[in-house]
């Protein structure tokens, strides 16, 4: 194979909504160029890029999928991605790996939800794109109504490119307005054939060319000078304006094929090799010092490892982007993220599948290796003297948990080391041991997320599991101050156990003045502040713990003792069982013993203070309340707000983006343990939301009291 320049190469994302056509369009572009013989099917389960047993039992891809075209002198390597939003993990490693984005559009059924979910994604990262209207020639396809509805939702900057004579099962011809030629197609597609443009679709066809070339002389004062001294431009300098135009996204060209029939793939190839910015040609990326590096095939060797799979009969296989210099074959470098050595003692070229062993490559240019000695995803690997660190992949926040458990319980261990290996292989599955809940947490973006990770568990490692609710992370605080004493007091032979503890509690928050007089009942008690601890909770708020001891009453080397007791309440509340926060605790009095006091007294006597003072506070539960935004069609808006009403969300705002109605509500965590299923019922799969996380507050009193009651009847069991 022959070894690209980094300015012959070319990386692109195949992007769209589940459905659109990609890995068939990847099937058509890959016998093209003749890397397969015979096209595989997404139905038949036998195509290069949906290779995984999940992908080929349910029909879609679940991982994003490597493949190279050469075509017209140059190499493009093409990331085939998930149209799920359930995984959109893989597309954003694609996006930010690739240099551009090709999103392909159902033309039966327009623009759709996922079309603008990856819109944004890949927008909000600055890459350039173009858009292909695929199966245009299903009986439904509406071209120009498709067109319209791009143009409405993502503006002017939408320019056709291409169109076809007629859409449906007659599709025969697509007329290419850039070179201002008609290309028909046999029955069995392939390349098309030139022709001239039949008069009756010159009007039309002479319209769009003139938009295509005013937009694409914008992006070049010299092509813009041209355009206006000549009225037109050579097709390679269209090309060249358009190429310009997508760096700054100043353009998005609308191109149209039949995958399924190859009917203008090959005519799509072409015009990609062209328009796509190089590798070369996009912004540099910064290492995690902030140093911009450039694509130089010249410069000092580093990698990028960003995805990792397991494959059956092979093991681990790691896909690297060369950020600069030349790698070849043999190559030793070290692991800047692990301090190890590596030896690249074979690197591969990939479609899907297939690897092919390279020698050499560029800046720019993607391969992939097999068993590395230790390797992981998001490490560096760099030659000496090369001190890059990359780390600029950020993924969506999760929008769906479950707790998860093998069914049998000495399956534990190995349980965690296949969640984790799974991790490695799909970021966006998070994996948490949850010392506060007692489980492990799997995260995904939807419920269809955390179903394949289970029925991978279970087909590919054999394991049965179950997913139960996940608890709630709660948390206890006071509403009022109260005062408690304790003492503990052990006779058991010999040196006995004495401890006594006077103390205050109340609720704290930030920038609160020194403690002075607190008054129960008839009885006043002035503090008297000698030190002040501010312990930071790890699960979020504060322990302030005020020594207003006064006259020796309690020595000071026993009020650490005291302070352990009392994290020992915070880390479990006497309400539910949940973390405690922003709680003040003055402790102003108690006694010791010149031979029974001790460390255990005085943290036994702290702790029984404490949970007797916390009690008389009026405690109140708080729960984890999630910001959620919601991007519906306008005819299904009224129930999507009636469901998050009963779900006792508040509706903060409601505004219009690209066609859709955006929603901004607060949610408690407790009622979005089924939203992502209960949404894609409600609107049939139009809908998308994202949900972080707001603040803590009060849970209602009715449900309070069944928190309650729950966490009292577990105590007696």
């Amino acid at each position: 194979m022959k070894v690209y320049e980094t300015t012959e190469i070319k990386n692109i994302s195949l992007l769209g909504s589940k459905g659109s056509g990609k890995t068939t369009l990847a099937e058509a572009m890959l016998l093209e160029c003749g890397v397969i013989n015979r096209r595989g099917s997404v139905t038949s389960g036998n195509t290069v890029c949906d290779y995984f047993p999940v992908e080929k039992e349910y029909g879609y891809s679940v991982f994003s999928t490597i493949f190279y075209a050469e075509t017209a002198g140059k190499k493009l390597n093409f990331f085939d991605c998930p149209g799920a939003d359930d995984f959109v993990g893989n597309a954003v490693t694609a996006l930010n790996v690739t240099d551009a984005g090709l999103i392909l559009v159902n033309t039966q059924y327009g623009v759709e939800v996922g079309t603008q979910n990856i819109f944004r994604t890949a927008s909000g990262l600055k890459k350039p794109l173009a858009f292909c209207l695929n199966k245009i020639d299903a009986e439904t396809a509406d071209y120009d109504n498709v067109v319209e509805q791009l143009k409405d939702i993502f503006g002017p900057k939408v320019t056709v490119a291409q169109f076809p004579t007629a859409c449906g099962p007659g599709l025969n011809a697509i007329i290419d307005v850039i070179k201002m030629k008609m290309y028909t197609f046999g029955p069995n597609g392939g390349a098309g054939k030139e022709e001239d443009i039949p008069a009756e679709f010159m009007s039309k066809a002479e319209e769009l060319h003139a938009t295509l070339v005013e937009n694409a002389a914008e992006n070049d004062e010299a092509l813009m000078e041209k355009f206006f001294e000549e009225g037109d431009l050579s097709t390679d300098e269209i090309l060249d304006g358009m190429r310009k135009g997508m760096i700054d996204s100043s353009i998005y060209p609308v191109f149209c094929c039949s995958a399924e029939k190859d009917m203008g793939v090959h005519e799509l190839m072409d015009r990609l090799a062209s328009i796509v910015p190089y590798a070369s040609e996009m912004p540099a990326v910064k290492n995690n010092a902030g140093e911009e590096v450039k694509l130089d095939e010249n410069g000092p060797v580093s990698i990028f490892f960003f995805k990792t799979t397991i494959e059956p009969h092979i093991g681990e296989v790691s896909y690297f982007k060369v950020m600069s210099g030349t790698l070849e074959t043999g190559a030793d470098l070290n692991n800047a993220n692990r301090g190890s050595k590596e030896r690249m003692a074979q690197i591969f070229c990939v479609c899907g599948q297939i690897r092919t062993q390279v020698d050499k490559l560029r800046a720019g240019d993607i391969g992939a290796a097999v068993k590395l000695k230790d390797v992981r995803r998001g490490n560096t690997l760099n030659e000496k003297g090369c001190e890059h660190v990359f780390d600029f992949i950020k993924y969506p926040a999760p929008k769906y948990q479950r707790a998860v458990r093998p069914i049998n319980e000495s399956d534990a261990e190995k349980l965690s080391e296949i969640l984790n290996r799974m991790h490695e292989e799909d970021p966006t599955w998070l994996v948490e041991q949850s010392k506060e809940l007692k489980q492990t947490i799997l995260s995904g973006q939807g419920e269809f997320h955390l179903r394949t990770l289970k029925w991978r568990v279970e087909n590919n490692d054999k394991m049965q599991i179950v997913f139960d609710e996940p608890k709630i992370p709660y948390r206890e605080t006071i509403t009022k101050a109260a005062r408690a004493d304790y003492r503990h007091k052990k006779q058991s032979g010999g040196a006995g156990q004495f401890g006594e503890v006077h103390l205050i509690v109340e609720p704290y928050t930030e920038g609160m003045p020194a403690p002075d007089t607190y008054r129960f009942g008839s009885q006043e008690f002035k503090m008297s502040v000698r030190d002040t601890q501010e312990i930071p909770l790890e699960w979020g708020g504060k322990l302030v713990v005020c020594n207003c001891i006064v006259g020796g009453a309690i020595d000071a080397r026993f009020i650490p003792a005291i302070v352990k007791g009392l994290m020992d309440r915070m880390e479990q509340g006497p309400l539910t069982g949940s973390y405690a926060r922003d709680v003040r605790v003055c402790i102003y009095d108690g006694k010791m013993h010149p031979v029974d006091s001790n460390e255990i007294s005085f943290r036994l006597a702290g702790r029984n203070a404490f949970s007797e003072a916390f009690r008389n506070a009026n405690p109140k539960v708080l729960e984890p309340v999630y910001d959620v935004e919601v991007l519906v069609p306008s005819d299904v808006m009224g129930d999507v707000m009636s469901d998050l009403q009963g779900r006792r969300g508040v509706v903060m705002g409601m505004s219009s983006e690209n066609g859709f109605e955006k929603i901004s509500a607060r949610v408690p965590l407790k009622e979005m343990s089924s939203y992502s299923t209960a949404l894609s019922s409600i609107t049939g799969g139009r809908s998308s939301f994202s949900m972080k996380f707001s603040a803590y507050e009060l849970v209602p009193g009715d449900v309070q009291e069944k928190l309650l009651k729950a966490y009292a009847e577990q105590q007696e069991d």
